[in-house]
This record gives structure tokens, sequence and C-alpha cells, in this order.
């Protein structure tokens, strides 16, 4: 596994047509917004789920790339396992000795981090790779759909309707949005957690098909755009990621609501790019 030697910043955009890219529990699971502008947003924690969810099926919890973080996880009895490998049994410091199991064996622990100081306790990992929110360019439109199911859970309610077995329920959806996240990538936590380069070649692959391994029929059609990364010449870093960022414009193009990706222009000031960084479009 090689070592990663280089600091990374990413841009991430995606988009949705007509779904739900992440809905809000505490408001009725309408699409998420900011109460103050409008603009959508996806949580960096909904973001995370997706690669889970792509690496899962992608190295089918192959050694090395099991997912701590999945549905019915039992997280405890996970940590506890730790504590019984035998090496970990004799180490002086079995915390630490847990905690550096867990990284080898979840590729989400050594991606993102994890809390793990419950159970048996093996520490806590701050990941590599964080990503902020993701905030649509324009505002978003939520609308919400009545819809009809031609059948009903009980004999009840069949009895009540006499026979005509009808469900009646809401669907919320986002007409189209645009979502720009930003994301960071530390080499100096990677090589404290093990991330690899190889394991940053799956994260690429990742970003780039996740949506494609986690159709819904609530998230209508969501699609990667673009992955813009600054890459680094060194650990800590060659420019501040927020003047990065900068370079990459997202301005809406056509007249009225924007209702695809072409309805927008992505341009990159590559000429103001600072001295010790590269860029790569990957998408």
């Amino acid at each position: 596994m090689s070592e990663l030697k280089n600091r990374i910043d990413f841009v991430y955009i995606f988009d949705v047509q007509d779904g739900n890219p992440n809905g809000d529990p505490d408001a009725g699971n309408l699409p998420r917004v900011d109460a103050e502008t409008g603009m959508g947003l996806v949580t960096d924690v909904c973001l995370k789920r997706k690669v889970r969810n792509y690496v899962q099926v992608a190295k089918n919890c192959a050694d090395g790339y099991d997912i701590f973080i999945k549905e019915k996880a039992v997280l405890n009895t996970l940590i506890d396992a730790a504590h019984e490998e035998e090496h970990v049994k004799s180490a002086p410091d079995k915390t630490s000795a847990a905690r550096d199991v867990m990284c080898k064996k979840y590729y989400d622990i050594r991606t993102f981090g994890a809390v793990m100081s419950t159970g048996k306790n093996a520490g806590q990992v701050r990941g590599p790779i964080q990503f902020t929110f993701a905030r649509s360019v324009n505002p978003i439109a939520a609308t919400e759909h009545s819809i009809t199911r031609m059948a009903v859970a009980t004999e009840k309610e069949a009895e009540k309707q006499g026979g005509d077995n009808r469900t009646m329920g809401r669907k919320a959806t986002v007409p189209y949005g645009l979502y720009v996240c930003h994301g960071f990538i530390s080499a100096n936590l990677a090589n404290q957690t093990g991330f690899s380069e190889e394991d940053l070649i799956l994260f690429w692959d990742a970003l780039k098909n996740m949506f494609d391994v986690d159709r819904s029929a609530a998230r209508g059609l969501m699609s990667a755009q673009k992955l813009i990364v600054f890459k680094h010449d060194s650990m800590l870093g060659n420019a501040p990621a927020n003047k990065l960022f900068d370079l990459v414009k997202v301005k809406k193009q056509c007249e009225g609501a924007p209702r695809k990706f072409d309805d927008y222009h992505v341009t990159i000031d590559k000429d103001n790019l600072p001295a010790g960084v590269t860029i790569e479009e990957m998408i």
C-alpha cells in the first residue's frame, strides 16, 4: 500500500432532478433547505453514507474493506471483537492496538474516522477525508405531491373503505437542483490511519459512481457532474483551500428556472492557480 504524500482539496458537483436528495426527518422528510436563503442542502453524513454503500457493493466487505457504520451494525460488538485479536490481548496499550485493528479492517474508519470509545474502547480516529455540506447554486423549490397506493395494510382499513382499498400519501421532490460540495484530504491523517493511494482511487471511484448504486424512487435522477481535484506538492499544502475553491465558478446561463446541468456554466481559473498546486478534472 502506497502512502499519501500530498494534501488534496476537491470540489464535487452533483445534481438532482425530480427527487429528494436528502430529506430532513425534523421537517416531514422535506428536502433540506437553508431557511434564510432558500438554498438546498445535503449533509456530509448523507454523502459519506453513499460512499460507504458504494464501497460495500464494490468490495463486498472483502478483507480490509469492511464497513463499520452499516445497516443493522452493533458497533460495540465490532469494537469488542478487535480486542479478541491475540496481539491486542498481549499489547501494553490495548486501546491503541485495537484502534489499529479497526483502521486496518474497516475502510470507512481509516477514511472518515470514528468514535470507538464505547464498549471495550478502541479510542477515536480522525479521518483524513472530510466534506462540507453540499449547497445548491440557486434556491430550490421543494414541491409536495399527493400519491395513491391501490392497496391497504389491514382488513379493517378495507372494511372502512368498502373495498375501495386506497392509501393516500405524500412525496416531496426538488424539480431540479445543482449542488456544490467541498472536500479535504489530509496526507498527515491518512498516514496515521493507514489510508493509502489505493484507498484514494477507490474513493474517487465512489464519488463518480455512487449515485448509480443508490437509486430509489424518492431520489429521482441524481448524477455526479464534476469532480475537480487540487493536489498540493507537499503534505501541508501550498495554498489555502478557500482560495483554490474560489477559482471554480458555477453560474446559471439560462432564462428562468434551471432544469438541467447544461443550464449552468462551470469555469476554472487555471491561470491563477498557485505555485505548487496542480489541478485535475476527474469528471
